[in-house]
Order: structure tokens, then C-alpha cells, then sequence
């Protein structure tokens, strides 16, 4: 979610209460015979406004679940839960007046600030990293859909393989029409007749082979690079380079459609890489948010009650 001029009545709203917060503060402070309290009718103010932003901020989770729940739209929700979240962290300091306290007080309050903390970082990497994915992966792929592309690319691959090594094998009836020419023209390449000189082009054959299985198709399976290094562009540009020496110039256009093939994957590896990190922080910020609610809404009854 970015901030942008959207969320300017979200952001003037919670800058007024703030200030009128600090404001209140400042006579409350300074004339409360035993000092803040959360206890006192100033305290319990600051922390029932807070608290409630709280609830607000929780509620969201419920929002997103139930999303046929007529209870305004979803992006005001989003913006409410960013901005009155993070106005509930000052508001509880202020009713504190700024001291943590002990025991579960303080662990509520340590817990609070992580959840504060992780917040902002989740609301900056939200603002930024959407743009930055754009600008550095024109070809955004729906996150659930790259296991299915990566399998794609897998099949395409193969198909390569096994056209580019019948060329080279004699074996016509699996090549593509530019390859079937080539071969029945019967050309040369270096004084050697490409359609009747088998067994080079079978060694050829071998050596594509083993790039594919050995190079190519463990990078293509799997997420990552795990130190492959076809994983780096310029290396693997290198390595494309070399096995084009090995083959005949029709089957260049194949090494190029493999090495896009290697430059897709290494596009759904970094998408996926981003979308781990802009996620990643929701499984901090989530736990401790609960877990300030309980906590809270604990620390409450016990208050009032003794």
C-alpha cells in the first residue's frame, strides 16, 4: 500500500489528536499531585483511546477475512489500521506518563514497541518495494502463478533440447522446419558435412545435453541460485558464448531462446526474493499485535479491578 495524497486526511486527522494528546499532557503533568498515573482519569483517557485504536488496528485481520462485510471499503481500513496503530503507541506512553512499569506492564510494553517498530518497517517496505519490483522486473508474474511459469520454462527448455540434439543426430522427425532445412541441405561447417557427419554431431548432441542436465536444468527446477553459476548474467552470457562454438549457426537461435529461458527464472527468483521480504515482516508484526491485544486487554481488567 504507498502513501500518497490518499491518505493525507488519515495523516491530518491523527496529527491533530496527537498534538491535542501532548497538549493535554503538559498542564496534566505538571499539576497531578503523584504525577501521571494510568490510573487517573487523564491516564485512563489516553489509554482507553489507545487501547481502542488498538482494537481498530486488530480488526483488520477480520476485515481481510470476511471481505463480503459491508463495513466501509478495504483500502480505508488499510489506512486506518496504519495510521491509528501507530498513533496507539504515543497515546499508551502517555498514559503511562512514559514509564514502562514491571512485570506483565513492562513485557506489554516491550511486545507494543516490536509490534510499533515492525509496523513502520512493513508500511515502508509496502510504500517502496511495489515500484521497485515494477521498475526492476517489467514482467511481474501473480506470485501464486511462478510455480506453474517455472514449470513452463522447464518444459520449453526440454523441447529445445531434444529439437536442437535431433539436428544433430540425423533424427528429423523431432527437429523444427528451420532445423529440418538446415540439415537436409546438407551444409558445411569447418569442411565437415553437418547432415552426414554423425558422429561429431552426436558428440555436439553430448555436450548440450550435459549443459541442459547438469547446468541448466538445476537452476531451472528449483528456487534459487544455491551458487550456480549460471545464476550470474555475465557468467552465464559466458557460458551461452561457449556452447555456440559447439553447434552449428542454425541452432543459435535455440541457445538464445535457453539462455531468455535462464534470464526468466533468474526475474522469478528476484520476484520471488521481494515478495519474501515484503511478507516476511508480517509473520513478526502479526504474533505481536495479538499478543498485545490479550496482553492488553489483561492488563485492563487487572487495573480496574485492583
Amino acid at each position: 500500500m504507498r502513501i500518497d495524497q490518499t491518505h493525507r486526511k488519515w495523516f491530518v486527522v491523527s496529527l491533530v489528536i496527537l498534538i491535542v494528546a501532548v497538549l493535554a499532557y503538559i498542564p496534566y503533568r505538571h499539576w497531578a499531585p503523584q504525577g501521571p498515573r494510568g490510573g487517573s482519569a487523564m491516564g485512563l483517557t489516553y489509554g482507553s483511546v489507545g487501547f481502542a485504536f488498538m482494537i481498530f488496528a486488530g480488526l483488520l485481520g477480520a476485515r481481510k477475512k470476511v471481505p463480503i462485510w459491508r463495513l466501509g471499503r478495504a483500502q480505508s481500513w488499510m489506512r486506518g489500521h496504519l495510521w491509528l496503530g501507530t498513533l496507539a503507541f504515543p497515546l499508551i506512553l502517555l498514559h503511562g506518563g512514559f514509564r514502562w512499569g514491571f512485570g506483565l506492564t513492562n513485557w506489554l510494553m516491550w511486545i507494543f514497541l516490536g509490534v510499533f517498530v515492525s509496523g513502520i518497517f512493513g508500511a515502508v517496505l509496502q510504500h517502496y518495494m511495489p515500484r521497485m519490483t515494477k521498475e526492476r522486473i517489467p514482467m511481474e508474474t501473480i506470485y501464486e502463478q511462478i510455480g506453474r511459469v517455472r514449470d513452463q520454462l522447464m518444459d520449453e527448455a526440454h523441447n529445445l533440447v531434444e529439437q536442437a540434439c535431433a539436428t544433430l543426430t540425423g533424427n528429423l522427425a523431432d527437429a523444427n522446419i528451420e532445423q529440418r532445412a538446415y540439415a537436409a541441405a546438407a551444409g558445411t561447417m569447418g569442411g565437415v558435412t553437418v547432415a552426414t557427419s554423425l558422429n561429431i554431431d552426436e558428440d555436439s548432441c553430448a555436450e548440450l545435453r550435459g549443459f541442459y542436465d547438469h547446468k541448466m536444468r538445476p537452476f531451472i527446477e528449483s528456487y534459487g541460485t544455491h551458487g550456480m553459476p549460471i545464476a550470474n548474467r555475465d557468467t552465464a552470457k559466458s557460458m551461452f558464448e561457449q556452447l555456440k562454438r559447439l553447434l552449428p549457426p542454425t541452432l543459435h537461435p535455440t541457445v538464445d531462446d535457453l539462455e531468455n529461458i535462464c534470464e526468466e527464472k533468474r526475474e522469478l527468483d528476484q520476484q520471488t526474493r521481494y515478495h519474501r521480504v515484503l511478507h516476511g515482516w508480517l509473520f513478526v508484526h502479526i504474533p505481536l499485535s495479538y499478543a498485545v491485544l490479550v496482553l492488553g486487554a489483561i492488563h485492563a481488567v487487572v487495573a480496574l479491578a485492583y
